[in-house]
């Protein structure tokens, strides 16, 4: 078993990741508040845009009596201005939904080694001096005659 968050390899029983901290228990319930909040976002400003976009340019032809090229500029503003906010909120939405898949993500453990020779070691020859440990610490020591 391996912990959903940092992919540690872990014993049966644990409640608590060692490594991360992480919470090991089932959650039994599922949080889909932030997604169906953006699904109703994205639904109620596409049809309040329309309506204002088609609305407005009633409006405007039949009360103001402006000429047909403000009125498609007013539509092709709103169109712009609406067209982004929906851009914007299936773009979050697609990286709420992109966290929810990473977090169920369980990763693969790195490949086991089954060679169980121990590396090769050049010994040191007969001849060869071996520096000591201590050599730096007892040149300190030395008693110093002072003048």
């Amino acid at each position: 078993m391996y912990c959903a968050s940092c992919g540690t390899p872990l014993t049966q029983g644990l409640s608590y990741c060692n490594r991360c901290g992480n919470s090991l228990r089932e959650r039994s319930e599922t949080n889909t508040g932030a997604i169906s909040a953006f699904l109703t976002a994205i639904v109620l400003i596409g049809v309040c845009g329309l309506g204002i976009m088609f609305g407005g340019s009633l409006v405007l032809r039949r009360g103001a009596n402006l000429s047909q090229e403000l009125i498609g500029f007013f539509m092709l503003f709103t169109f712009l201005i609406v067209g982004m906010t929906e851009v914007m909120l299936v773009r979050n939405l697609s990286k709420l939904m992109g966290d929810k898949e990473k977090k169920n993500f369980f990763p693969v453990p790195p490949p086991v080694s089954h060679d169980l020779r121990l590396p090769q070691v050049t010994p040191f020859g007969v001849g060869d001096t071996v520096s000591s440990v201590t050599e730096n610490t007892t040149r300190t020591l030395e008693y110093a005659r002072r003048d």
